[in-house]
């Protein structure tokens, strides 16, 4: 029997590159971490000033007197431009949940008539998609206003709803399409074979092989919806305003009350970072299954 093979000896030279790299690579991290992190510290920082943000634009790192009292303004809805804050909040998560729904819906069928029933000219489809991010979504708010209001839509959820999905669906298309690529189109032979029908291989086959695209997806199109400012604005009436056209009134104020702004900021990202670390573990683990399968 031979004898097990001796892992070869560092030089030094090469142990001395390898600290070196390792190094620079944890002081890079820790570098895009903080710059990173720096404005989420900062409006945290802001929300528990007891003196309505004043005291963090002089360049202090901490408050002397941390309180709670902007969180309370807010929960309260005593707060200037906060009156209606669950209301508003209520709106944002509405559009937010119909968005990510409707494009992960959208989406999969679509990735599914496109790769899976074989659809004539289907990368047609998708690249006719993607040509529709060439034009500045800023752009097409005259357009969408008025079919917006041709419809009877203007001023309502839906109207906003309609132009993210339109937004969310092309990217969302391609992510599918190169990951369905990955799953063996035998399972989908095998299963007519056994006589599944489009909707059964769909169901049972497609959507949970899918499971991990489909999450990532679902995060993309709760963001684009969450962090959108312009269409809001312009396509929501008052009573159906959304916390982030709230937000930005602060650029209009010269004396609002900031620690109960930032507070409501960040209760406002509470759901988002909620959904992508409950998305984020699940899409781990359908990885780790799929590895140790393989």
């Amino acid at each position: 029997m031979s004898a097990p093979a001796q892992n070869p000896v560092l030089r030094p030279g090469f142990r001395w590159r390898r600290a070196l790299r390792r190094t620079g690579s944890l002081a890079l991290g820790a570098g895009l971490l903080s710059w990173s992190l720096l404005p989420v510290y900062n409006m945290l920082l802001i929300a528990l000033d007891p003196e309505e943000g004043e005291i963090e634009f002089d360049g202090n790192l901490w408050t002397s007197q941390p309180s709670l009292d902007g969180f309370g303004a807010v929960l309260t809805q005593q707060a200037r431009y906060l009156e209606e804050f669950w209301k508003q909040f209520g709106s944002s998560l509405y559009i937010g949940l119909a968005t990510m729904v409707l494009t992960v819906l959208l989406g999969s069928t679509a990735s599914f008539a496109i790769s899976r029933l074989r659809l004539r000219r289907g990368s047609l489809l998708t690249n006719a998609a993607l040509l529709t991010y060439a034009v500045p979504a800023s752009f097409l708010i005259v357009p969408y206003y008025r079919v917006m209001n041709s419809y009877g839509l203007l001023g309502g959820h839906w109207a906003v709803i309609a132009a993210q999905v339109t937004f969310a669906v092309p990217f969302s298309l391609l992510i599918l399409q190169l990951y369905g690529q990955l799953i063996p189109t035998e399972l989908d032979d095998a299963a007519r074979v056994d006589g599944a029908s489009a909707l059964q291989v769909y169901f049972l086959i497609y959507l949970p092989l899918m499971a991990p695209a489909l999450a990532l997806v679902a995060i993309f199109a709760l963001m684009l919806s969450w962090n959108d400012y312009l269409y809001p604005a312009v396509l929501l009436s008052v009573r159906n305003m959304t916390i982030a056209v709230t937000q930005g009134q602060l650029f209009s104020d010269t004396d609002a009350a900031w620690n109960a702004m930032m507070a409501a900021a960040v209760i406002y990202v509470l759901p988002p970072v909620l959904l992508i670390f409950a998305l984020r573990r699940y899409v781990a683990a359908n990885f780790a299954r799929r590895e140790v399968a393989a």
